[in-house]
């Protein structure tokens, strides 16, 4: 192909299908070990955790102990969105994406050899939280980066589809997950939770070597390269967010914070509460979290594509409405006690959330100018995942215990989806805007390869 030629006359390489094929694998696969990582620690606390480093505490108080060394994690995400921003703005987006998934899955084989507090006593938990943040740190960086990478390689009416590629290693990492914790609980029996918790958090060590030699052979942004040629990066990008885009910085934020609230209730909060307060067995409340995941790795695609034909705002608002929708029938098929309403709830839940996750990609890189846009995307993505994710777990135990039973869970999840329609109400003209300027760029490369 020929080079296409920017303003200034700085060539930018155009993205061949192979290639494009091979960055949507590598985000989809690094972005699905991350989740991994995230998802791992998630289960332990509702499982394991309470018992090896809150012992001394009634078991919900535990249970709340635990959620909350899980959301110490998303709290210091935006720290790590503002330092990885900054560099994958500056330097390189590709290098921020390298040295995030080494460092999150670091931080995951260490947590499968910390000693517990029964060894070393009230160091223990501080040594968990520890590597949570830290863990967090280097996640604030990769997702968004991701998102990134991705979109801005992916030609005008496909950026939403090859995007859910990055959301993708969601549901991925989420069968990682509960599978590795599924198999090593049969395999170790009673043993699990002694010692057999530890084997899928020293796994990662294994899925970071693959996801380092599928990532480090992709090639940089084309957008970046066209940024640094053309001498357009900004001395502090974070600056020129607040100063051109804190709108669409809001936005983000809310759209990401909404959506947050149910989908860590249901992937981290249902797995202790379908076992420990209505009575599932195990097994079966980890096996409707795969099920829900297949679902979701199917829908996120279907979401893209429907978001490239039909518009991304009108597909992630019927996401969010029915957020609404089932926030209430959701726990009353878990409060039944039947297996088969569990698997109904679990998996219309992360389907029906599919259609506001699956175009993420597109929606939050189309909301922020090349020279800002690392840390825009991960400081408003990062912050929702914050406020909502990472308090979410420990919101739904502390409502189930103040209202006790599950209707002031039910109004919160509620809730979270007006707050993803509000943000995507306060975004939808800039994005149908960046959605129309990308349709005209791409329509004019091949006049300029012409030229050129």
């Amino acid at each position: 192909m020929t080079a296409l030629a920017s303003g200034n006359g700085a060539p930018t390489r155009p993205t061949s299908p192979d290639e494009m094929r091979r960055i949507a694998l590598a985000g989809a696969f690094g972005t699905g070990i991350e989740l991994y990582d995230f998802l791992v620690f998630g289960l332990a606390a509702g499982l394991v955790f309470p018992h090896l480093f809150f012992p001394h505490s009634d078991p919900l108080t535990g249970a709340l102990a635990s959620f909350m060394a899980f959301g110490a994690g998303f709290i210091s995400r935006p720290l790590g969105g503002i330092i990885f921003g900054h560099f994958g703005d500056r330097v390189s987006r590709k290098t921020m994406l390298v040295i995030t998934l080494l460092a999150t899955g670091t931080c995951t084989v260490c947590m499968g050899l910390l000693p517990t507090y029964q060894t070393i006593g009230a160091l223990a938990p501080v040594l968990l939280v520890t590597l949570r943040v830290l863990q967090g740190v280097f996640m604030g960086g990769e997702q968004s980066g991701a998102f990134i990478m991705v979109a801005e390689h992916a030609p005008a009416g496909r950026k939403a589809f090859l995007g859910a590629s990055v959301t993708a290693g969601s549901p991925i990492g989420s069968l990682l997950g509960i599978t590795s914790f599924q198999v090593v609980a049969m395999i170790t029996g009673s043993a699990f939770g002694v010692w057999g918790w530890r084997i899928p958090f020293l796994a990662s060590a294994i899925l970071i070597a693959i996801g380092l030699y599928v990532r480090v052979g992709i090639s940089e942004s084309p957008e970046f390269e066209k940024l640094q040629a053309e001498s357009r990066t900004r001395k502090v990008p974070i600056a020129d967010v607040f100063g051109h885009a804190l709108v669409f910085l809001v936005a983000g934020i809310l759209v990401n914070l909404g959506f947050n609230q149910f989908i860590f209730i249901v992937n981290s909060f249902t797995t202790s509460y379908a076992a420990k307060t209505v009575g599932f067995q195990q097994t079966d409340v980890l096996v409707s979290g795969m099920a829900g995941s297949a679902g979701m790795l199917v829908a996120v695609f279907v979401a893209g594509r429907l978001a490239d034909r039909f518009g991304m705002v009108r597909v992630m608002a019927t996401g969010a409405l029915f957020q609404v929708v089932w926030a209430f029938p959701y726990f009353w098929m878990l409060n039944s006690g039947n297996v088969a309403q569990l698997y109904l709830a679990v998996v219309s839940a992360y389907i029906g959330l599919s259609f506001t996750f699956g175009p993420m990609a597109a929606y939050y890189v189309s909301l922020f100018r090349p020279e800002h846009r690392y840390s825009g995307v991960a400081l408003s993505y990062n912050l929702g995942a914050v406020l909502g994710g990472g308090l979410s777990p420990s919101i739904a135990t502390a409502l189930l215990r103040h209202f006790h039973g599950s209707s002031g869970i039910s109004l919160y999840i509620a809730a979270g989806g007006l707050v993803t329609l509000i943000g995507l109400a306060i975004s939808a003209h800039q994005v149908r805007r960046a959605s129309r300027a990308a349709a005209l760029e791409d329509a004019a490369q091949p006049a300029q390869a012409a030229i050129g």
